[in-house]
């Protein structure tokens, strides 16, 4: 009997709803994607506070120093902590610094708030929920460990399907990390294989507060809507809650849609008031005596170059925020505008093939050849889906080439000896430029699970500062750097060979990876 019958329920998804796009690119003033602050809250700060890391190693010794640094807050919300002995040293850092914190004069200020999700956390006997334990019973007051548990699984479907194969149903996959007033955002993991050979991307900003304080509410308020771990490793909802899969669906997501778009709301009126206020003491006329006496006592910041929207996307709680803005962004990208787009899963949106195929400007899309798939070598079923990826690759490419636009949209495989890809994101080069002045990086994937089933967040970065925008040209040139143009002759290779019945599974089963 297949695994996969068990998700019967689920095989045909219902037809997604495609938001319009919330208004047009504009081609004059600061930066012409200020439209993005219609949706979001907008965060203007000094290119100098951002530092692009590049490898695994960097982001694990970054990831260590931040946490042994902090005083106030550790923030971090993963799909999982992994059990190996990098993720072990992660947990001493904690506790050394919690330690620090509870040995110090008055009570302690240090918070520690962690975000999983469950099914992922709780696979195996040895997993994040045991690793964390020791840090809830030694730290009661300081440390709060939440488990996101997606309101689809439920009933029949939760007791029928099995470990691991749960996790197709929708999980929580954001990734941000922060400390204090540091931020980093990532589409990696807090797993080994994130810290050594797994190509991921990575964005440090610095002294940041009010982005720092949005991610702090963002993962509380998902902390508020998933179940508590428990210093004997039981799980239960906060008092007053409903329960995800135990209580009524459309309450639970209702109440989670109001308390994130809370978080993005308040967020926004803040930034807003924030503006006008800066707006008005730069106006001709504003007091002298008071912009002295900003700068005698070293308030005045620097005229902000750099802009950051987060991005969120929960489709289970009928927020498509990420999606809009991509859409948008695909949409209105001008005639010899170049869009670099990576994904370590290659399964896009069809409205994002759509959009891809039918507009005007150049794309180079960067994916995982099979041999760098994180599911390279699994075991089972499992163990079939690079070749489903290579089968998705395949027809998109066939389509391309049947429009004739490979010169406009090229595919490139990355490999790398030892190492898999993890990587996504987006930049964008405007007509005539060498550098990028928009990114996005984050946890989605472009693809149907990051549109309708998981909980995503990225942000969108808008830069004009030269410096900043060479730190992200160079990081996109490395990444693909490690890459071959798909031609015809790709398919033709002996490891490029799908199986029939991976062939006729895969439409049935895309939707889930």
């Amino acid at each position: 009997r297949s695994s996969w019958l068990l998700l019967a329920p689920l095989l045909t998804p219902p037809v997604p709803v495609i938001t319009a796009p919330p208004c047009s690119l504009c081609p004059e003033g600061a930066h012409r994607f200020q439209w993005i602050r219609n949706l979001v809250p907008e965060f203007g700060i000094s290119s100098s506070h951002v530092k692009v890391l590049s490898s695994p190693a960097e982001f694990y010794e970054l990831l260590k120093v931040q946490i042994k640094a902090a005083k106030q807050r550790v923030v971090m919300a993963s799909l999982y902590l992994g059990t190996g002995l990098l993720e072990q040293e992660l947990v001493y850092c904690l506790e050394e610094t919690l330690e620090k914190s509870l040995q110090a004069k008055g009570s302690p200020d240090l918070r520690v708030s962690i975000l999983l999700d469950y099914t992922r956390g709780s696979r195996g006997r040895k997993n994040s929920r045991t690793m964390l334990i020791p840090l809830l019973q030694r730290f009661p007051e300081q440390v709060r460990v939440s488990l996101f548990h997606t309101p689809n699984l439920r009933g029949l479907l939760r007791l029928l399907i099995p470990e691991r194969f749960n996790e197709t149903i929708g999980l929580q996959h954001i990734k941000v990390y922060l400390f204090d007033d540091n931020v980093i955002l990532s589409g990696a993991n807090l797993s080994d294989l994130y810290f050594t050979n797994r190509q991921d991307r990575y964005v440090l900003l610095r002294d940041s507060p009010e982005i720092a304080d949005f991610f702090t509410e963002l993962v509380d308020a998902i902390g508020d809507v998933s179940l508590q771990l428990q210093q004997d490793d039981t799980v239960q909802m906060m008092e007053g809650m409903v329960h995800p899969y135990q209580g009524d669906k459309v309450a639970y997501c209702e109440i989670a849609n109001r308390r994130v778009m809370e978080v993005i709301n308040s967020a926004r009126t803040r930034q807003e008031l924030l503006h006008a206020k800066v707006f008005h003491s730069s106006q001709p006329g504003s007091s002298l005596l008071s912009q002295q006496g900003s700068q005698a006592s070293g308030s005045l910041k620097p005229e902000p170059d750099t802009w950051i929207y987060p991005l969120i996307q929960m489709k289970p709680f009928g927020i498509q925020i990420d999606e809009m803005v991509t859409e948008t962004l695909l949409t209105e990208a001008e005639r010899d505008a170049r869009i670099y787009l990576t994904t370590g899963y290659f399964n896009l949106t069809q409205a994002y093939m759509d959009l891809i195929l039918g507009t005007r400007a150049e794309y180079r899309i960067l994916l995982a050849s099979p041999e760098v798939n994180g599911f390279f070598g699994a075991k089972g079923v499992a163990g079939a889906i690079p070749a489903a990826y290579v089968y998705i690759e395949h027809q998109f490419y066939s389509e391309v080439c049947c429009l004739q636009q490979q010169e406009r949209v090229q595919l490139q495989e990355y490999s790398r000896a030892g190492w898999t890809f993890h990587a996504k994101g987006l930049w964008l080069y405007l007509a005539g430029s060498d550098l990028p002045c928009l990114t996005l990086i984050g946890s989605p994937n472009f693809g149907y699970r990051s549109v309708h089933r998981d909980l995503e967040a990225q942000v969108a970065i808008v830069t004009e500062n030269k410096a900043l925008q060479q730190q992200l040209h160079q990081e996109q040139e490395q990444l693909y750097l490690c890459s071959g143009v798909v031609s015809t002759s790709t398919f033709e290779q002996p490891s490029r060979y799908v199986k029939l019945w991976v062939k006729l599974v895969t439409p049935l089963i895309k939707n889930f990876f």
